[in-house]
């Protein structure tokens, strides 16, 4: 376990599986293992003869390309830490995470992203293009001023497990964003229980559908296929699209996927809209990084004849923390996530006590796949490492088959005259209407009872749902101190580029909108 790092385990999955594809560009490349690594290693050299050295941030800003996979794979290569960063920031938020992070370098595709260009620019920061010409040639890095020229040999640089590989952000749903630094050891420690859990093969293959600025794509969609010499298809696009997903799955012999609910939900009510010929035999489907609710994956499985295994992760952790197994491991519980993968975990109280099974606590963690700490931020460092664990910041208890189920964030749960409501179980009752097809409940404040229960909905297609049919849905459906008071009927909610809902900023949306349940769009 010491010597264990990330390109090691790249490293042995090109030498055994060296002429099975690796990675595509739907309907444009394919390349194989052994091609994969030769692209990583010559840009990997260009990368150390530009200046780069062990330790050193380097920005990436990319659409999901093959230039991102080659370029972040070379950084980490030579030691050098990678920073991918959304393309959808602003130039201030640029700033932030270029400066925060100590970029060193910032590298973009051909055509740039003016944002990120401006706030390298303005710190000083040099900036430098990633292109790939043609399935026959090599990746070819350049500056305004000229190309990056190799002059030594990658072969000789050896990566180490304490190397900081990647440099990444939390979502900063409470706070400002926290830098978690990620070594070698931390992401094969997380890739290979991916691997493990799930039985990842060479014979597996996957379409790519989330963005790989962020863990669940990265590690989970793209690293652990890699590591176990599996294919990765990237969408021509260079994001998600409904309405290529199943045609790219089909040719590409996909055998699952990974996606966060919000996609989940875009490719099932398609499928009842705009049924494809044929479907994929898939061995499962998985979801993480927001709560599925139950109704959404039994509609998913029936609709797509694979079981949906719903998964726990964190950024801190590397990814994975807990997954419902594959159904000849144990099988799935809809509504639960899981049981832990590859480490310890233990739901704690306050006082840093372990809990019975059935009793609510905090969800703590600790293993090789985690963090050692923030960057540079010794108050936020004391409050998630206390006793001994990780502290997740999540509610949770663990059944009487070892199976975690959550029950919000500590800063989420709702507090409506001393009881304590999980808005994740609003959520579901909400999902299980028929005629509503996202959903979230929050908390707002409340003269006489602190805080009080408030959802906002947006209906399925051709749906005229009103509010008062809403209430008297949960009315019915839920004890009354729990059921939401205002419904807020809207045609999209405020999501992160992850497709995570952040209950704080709906909150703060609709509290500003209080005067109408009917909502305007204001973008997703």
């Amino acid at each position: 376990m010491e010597n264990l790092t990330l390109t090691g385990l790249l490293k042995g999955a090109t030498s055994e599986f060296p002429t099975r594809r690796a990675l595509s560009v739907s309907g444009k490349l394919d390349f194989t293992h052994d091609r994969l690594q030769q692209l990583v290693d010559h840009a990997a050299s260009l990368i150390v003869a530009s200046g780069i050295n062990p330790g050193d941030v380097v920005a990436l800003t990319f659409p999901n390309t093959v230039e991102f996979v080659v370029v972040f794979l070379a950084v980490i290569r030579c030691r050098a830490t990678a920073a991918p960063l959304n393309t959808a920031y602003t130039a201030e938020e640029f700033e932030f995470y270029l400066s925060d992070s100590e970029s060193k370098l910032l590298i973009t595709p051909k055509e740039g992203i003016q944002s990120a260009q401006a706030a390298a620019s303005k710190l000083k920061i040099p900036h430098a293009t990633a292109t790939l010409h043609d399935a026959e040639s090599k990746l070819s890095i350049s500056t305004s001023e000229s190309e990056f020229s190799s002059d030594c040999s990658i072969l000789e640089v050896a990566n180490d497990p304490s190397d900081v590989a990647l440099f990444l952000h939390t979502s900063g749903t409470t706070s400002r964003p926290k830098g978690v630094p990620l070594t070698q050891l931390n992401l094969a420690s997380s890739v290979r229980n991916i691997q493990s859990v799930y039985k990842l093969r060479e014979s597996d293959s996957t379409v790519l559908v989330l963005p790989l600025f962020h863990v669940h794509g990265l590690i989970a969609g793209l690293l652990s296929s890699l590591s176990a010499g599996a294919a990765v298809t990237l969408p021509s696009a260079g994001r998600f699209s409904a309405s290529t997903f199943w045609s790219d799955m089909l040719s590409y012999g996909a055998t699952w996927y990974t996606a966060v609910p919000t996609i989940h939900q875009i490719i099932i009510d398609r499928h009842f809209s705009k049924p494809e010929p044929a479907y994929p035999k898939l061995r499962f489907i998985r979801s993480c990084s927001a709560s599925l609710a139950p109704s959404v994956l039994s509609r998913l499985e029936e609709a797509f004849g694979a079981p949906v295994l719903e998964a726990y992760a964190m950024t801190e952790a590397a990814h994975l923390m807990a997954t419902n197994p594959l159904p000849e491991d144990g099988g799935h519980k809809p509504g639960s996530v899981g049981k832990p993968v590859g480490q310890e975990m233990a739901i704690l109280n306050e006082n840093g006590v372990r809990q019975p099974e059935g009793v609510h606590g905090e969800v703590c963690i600790r293993g090789p796949n985690v963090t050692k700490g923030y960057k540079n931020n010794p108050e936020a460092n004391k409050t998630a490492f206390s006793f001994g664990w990780f502290h997740t910041g999540d509610i949770g208890f663990f059944d009487s088959d070892g199976y975690l189920h959550l029950v919000g964030r500590i800063k989420e749960l709702i507090n409506r005259g001393g009881e304590k409501i999980s808005p994740i179980e609003i959520d579901s009752v909400l999902l299980s209407h028929p005629e509503i097809a996202q959903a979230v409940a929050f908390g707002v404040p409340d003269d006489k009872y602190g805080e009080e229960i408030n959802c906002a909905v947006i209906p399925r297609e051709g749906s005229n749902i009103e509010e008062a049919e809403v209430l008297e849905y949960c009315q019915k459906n839920v004890a009354a101190f729990k059921a939401p008071k205002k419904v807020f009927i809207t045609d999209s909610l405020p999501k992160t580029a992850t497709g995570k809902i952040q209950r704080r900023l709906v909150a703060e949306h609709f509290l500003a909108q209080i005067s109408t349940a009917k909502v305007s769009k204001f973008g997703a």
